[in-house]
């Protein structure tokens, strides 16, 4: 059995605007996609793992922040998205034109992170139909 925790309040962050929407990943009736508007300018940095064998959304990721200009993160829960080959890479970089379509930006200008179950492939039209709601 689940109980429910009172979410604390959070202070604003300026030039930082959150989202958060129901996708739908693993379960119906949870928040699992977030995602995070850094106003123009805004500096982004990253901390990523020193492992050889990276997620798919790992690799994009360094590769976005290494080009500069990062203007939104989109998180998902539920699914890592790892050990998903080249359609993995593909997802993720899908789902990144979604947010830079919806944020005017270019999709290198979106770092996509993603956490859950390994092995499975990203639910793309869930993930990118929820950013909708919180772009």
């Amino acid at each position: 059995m689940s109980t429910k925790v009172p979410w604390p309040h959070m202070h604003p962050i300026a030039g930082v605007k959150i989202g958060a929407a129901r996708a739908g990943i693993k379960r119906p009736d949870r928040f699992d996609v977030l995602v995070f508007e850094v106003v123009e300018g805004g500096t982004v940095a990253g901390v990523f793992t020193q492992n050889a064998f990276c997620a798919a959304p790992v690799v994009v990721a360094k590769d976005h922040l290494s080009r500069g200009g990062v203007r939104y993160l989109l998180i998902n829960s539920g699914n890592a998205n790892a050990c998903t080959g080249d359609r993995g890479l593909a997802d993720a970089r899908a789902t990144c034109k979604t947010v830079a379509g919806l944020g005017g930006v270019t999709a290198e200008q979106v770092l996509p992170f993603s956490t859950g179950v390994i092995g499975e492939f990203l639910p793309v039209e869930k993930n990118c139909r929820s950013v909708t709601s919180c772009c």
